[in-house]
């Protein structure tokens, strides 16, 4: 556990911030447990949803951001199941497993992510669980129970929101305890055995204290199978639990509330899908685009991920609220990666990733009736550190390629963003973070030769015979320092419309290369030979920004039966951070290197429309409705300048990876009384165009456009206590890739594939060759149901 003076001079303070924020000075009308926002809307009047965009409450119409908000009553009549189902329902918004794992989050938003999990890479979009930032993707695929909402705001957050938020922010929001004992039991059953189960229990215990628990087991049967292994492929095999004690005095001026989760994740690993057959074997092309033929099990799959929270509520007077949000997070994961997907031992990496943070926020919230904002202070301890052998199939027996890091942040910022109404229509917010971030690494990369047993170290079995050097001993810090403003300007004609201007910017942290290798730094002095600063500058890469320009009208219209969000954006991308992994040559043996560069340059625009509209209501009773709610995103981003890795510009061959320029989603839904319940049915049709898995097409990986057709059917009676549900989802069985691996020889300026003169490929890592994919769900029918007590 991180135990820096500083963590512990912070923990003190919110401490102190509990136990002296004295109630008494609250003057509010003393008010129960607050109601899960999920219900302050019937699901049809989307203007109404309650969300913390700008860390305090707001209904959607009266945020001038982008931002969608989904309601746990939303997401259960859809049968949503994990984060990533989110990606359908917000425009511009990619959000998936990252290649080759079940947990290890890869989003982009509005062009902006990263898809590479290895500490030293920060995340472009930041995910937030109660308030608390996940700072790294592993185990962030979060699996949706107890929410109250699902926050996406699509656009730089620095403000608010800090570093690593460049792109946007995802917020998972559970929901309070009530103010009444309450137990809920929720099931799934479906194809591929799929048999999810759900218990929550909470009770109040006197006028004060309220605890709850839930507990959650969720499996599957793999898609695919693991033929060489005889294990599941896709399979699912998760424990989860989370308990929730929250404090809160009559008056409702001081709210504690203490959160504990914890998620062990026993899947089987997930391996790719080759794409032509094995060049040295012969490993054929599976029919079955789930199947795979992998070797690699060991280090045997496991996650296991959890954390403690404390948020404190203290309202010192009709004006001032103090608040406090105090966390601790760990995660490790070890999974065998088998990138050429075959029996023979080519490019098989053992893996282990090891992450814990520690964190300590301080707001102070001021309310008035024409000045609303915040103050704030943030700190951020984490240590994320890796261990991966590449072994190869070369002319040397046995050859691992290992790589180990350990990075060390520290991030401090203090920020303020305030809105100040000059009339009831015209508002102005102004904000600003400035932030300290500090990053400290270390860098090991050695070849080894012989063993046994898989892996250079003890903690995979390795014993190997011969190291033939260390490429990489390296430690390295470097502080960067960020100022990021945000400014908009709302006009509010009536209480139907919103009219927006916004300017905001964002970075991504900035590192060192943690596949790099030393051997590969340029020597700047032939006299001296490589030196220290050599290595130094050519593993550091340094943060990018987004200086993003937006227009926006929120609206509705008709007794609020047509709703809608509409906006455009622009955006300035400098220091492009591009990592990659390629092969390469240290003393002589061929090897596995990454390179890093602030190779690019571009600009991103684009248009994001969202609407809702009900078609029919009362025409079968009251509470009887038909609904269309759209979501439609155009993105056209382009590279200014691109250096490529000969140093020319190549930015007309290059291509955002993840980011289709078109998404759209349509869902009709229509709502019926029926006995002493009501029917829920809806259909969902998701369009999203051509994707490019990198920076440089491929004809292997990248996927085409495609659509996907969800349907839904959900009774629920007894006034709302039980529910039972038929989902299916991508019912026309579409296979599409979602990411992958690539290792072949192409041109170094256009990517394009050197084909061979028999229209044959050329491995550049390994002999087998490299081109494997990972694809979407298959089509799934499921039943759930639900029941509260």
């Amino acid at each position: 556990m991180i135990r820096t003076p500083r963590a512990r001079a912070l923990y003190v303070g919110a401490a102190a911030a509990a136990l002296f924020a004295s109630p008494a000075f609250a003057q509010e009308t003393p008010t129960a447990a607050a109601p899960s926002t999920s219900q302050a809307t019937d699901g049809n009047d989307q203007t109404d949803i309650v969300v913390t965009a700008r860390r305090r409450e707001e209904t959607l119409l009266n945020v001038p951001i982008a931002v969608t908000a989904v309601t746990a009553d939303k997401l259960e009549k859809t049968g949503a199941i994990d984060l990533t189902d989110l990606q359908a329902v917000s425009p511009n918004t990619t959000i998936k497993d990252a290649r080759g794992t079940n947990s290890t989050l890869a989003a982009f938003i509005r062009g902006v992510g990263q898809q590479d999990p290895v500490p030293g890479f920060e995340a472009g979009i930041g995910i937030y669980l109660d308030d608390v930032y996940l700072n790294r993707p592993q185990a962030a695929v979060l699996d949706i129970y107890d929410v109250d909402r699902i926050e996406v705001l699509r656009g730089p957050q620095g403000t608010l929101y800090g570093r690593n938020t460049i792109g946007g922010a995802i917020k998972y929001v559970t929901k309070r305890l009530p103010d009444h004992f309450e137990a809920t039991v929720k099931g799934t059953y479906g194809s591929y055995n799929q048999a999810d189960g759900i218990v929550s229990v909470s009770t109040p215990i006197g006028d004060m204290l309220r605890v709850g628990v839930s507990g959650a087991r969720l499996t599957r049967d793999g898609f695919g199978r693991d033929l060489t292994l005889n294990i599941p492929n896709y399979n699912k095999n998760i424990w989860a639990g989370r308990g929730t004690i929250e404090f809160e005095t009559p008056d409702s001026g001081l709210l504690v509330r203490l959160t504990g989760d914890y998620t062990h994740d026993m899947s089987a690993p997930r391996n790719g899908h080759r794409l032509f057959a094995g060049l040295l074997t012969g490993s054929p092309v599976l029919s079955n685009v789930y199947d795979t033929n992998a070797g690699l099990n060991f280090p045997k799959q496991d996650i296991q991920a959890g954390g403690l929270s404390m948020s404190v509520t203290a309202k010192l007077s009709d004006a001032f609220t103090l608040r406090s949000i105090s966390a601790w997070r760990q995660d490790r994961s070890f999974t065998p990666i088998d990138f050429d997907s075959t029996p023979s031992v080519d490019v098989d990496v053992p893996a282990v990733y090891r992450n814990e943070q520690t964190s300590q926020e301080f707001q102070l919230l001021y309310a008035s009736p024409k000045l609303n904002g915040l103050v704030g202070f943030y700190y951020l301890g984490a240590k994320a550190s890796t261990g991966f052998d590449v072994l190869l199939n070369t002319t040397l027996a046995n050859l691992d390629a290992y790589t180990a890091g350990d990075v060390r942040t520290e991030t401090e910022s203090v920020f303020a963003d305030f809105t100040y109404d000059f009339t009831p229509q015209f508002s102005l917010s102004l904000g600003g973070r400035y932030t300290w971030d500090n990053r400290n690494a270390y860098i090991y990369k050695a070849n080894f030769l012989g063993g046994p047993l898989y892996g250079a170290t003890s903690e995979f079995g390795g014993n190997p015979a011969l190291n033939l050097g260390a490429s990489t001993n390296f430690r390295g810090e470097a502080t960067f320092k960020r100022f990021t403003p945000r400014a908009s300007l709302a006009f509010k004609p009536n209480a139907n419309h919103l009219f927006y201007v916004s300017y905001s910017e964002g970075f991504k942290g900035g590192g060192f290369d943690p596949r790099g290798s030393g051997t590969s730094a340029p020597i700047s002095n032939a006299a001296a030979g490589r030196t220290y600063q050599d290595i130094y500058n050519y593993l550091l890469f340094k943060p990018e920004s987004v200086k993003s320009y937006e227009i926006g009208w929120k609206g509705s219209a008709l007794d609020k039966r047509l709703s809608w969000a509409l906006d455009g954006f622009y955006a300035d991308y400098t220091n492009v951070q591009i990592p990659g992994s390629v092969a390469c040559v240290i003393g002589g043996v061929q090897s596995f290197c990454g390179i890093t560069t602030n190779a690019a340059r571009a600009r991103i625009q684009g248009i994001e429309f969202e609407g809702n509209a009900v078609l029919a209501r009362g025409f079968a009773g009251a509470g009887s409705n038909v609904t269309l709610s759209t979501a439609i995103g155009y993105i056209d981003p382009k590279y200014k300048n691109y250096i490529g890795p000969t140093g020319a510009e190549v930015s007309q061959y290059r291509q955002f990876q993840n980011t289709p320029k078109w998404t759209a989603t349509g869902t009709l839904a229509a709502n019926v009384p029926a006995g002493e319940g009501a029917v829920n049915a809806s259909t969902t049709v998701a369009y999203r165009s051509l994707t490019h898995q990198f920076e440089v097409a491929s004809p292997f990986l990248d996927q085409p456009g495609y659509t996907l057709w969800d349907a839904n059917l959900t009774y629920t009676f007894g006034g709302g206590r039980y529910s039972v549900g038929v989902h299916a989802k991508n019912i026309t069985n579409v296979h599409y890739k979602t990411s992958g691996y690539q290792y072949l020889s192409a041109n170094a300026a256009t990517g394009a594939i050197n084909y061979t003169s028999t229209g044959g490929v050329t491995p550049t890592l390994g002999k087998e060759g490299i081109a494997t994919a990972f694809y979407g769900n298959p089509r799934q029918v499921f039943g759930t149901f639900s029941l509260k007590f």
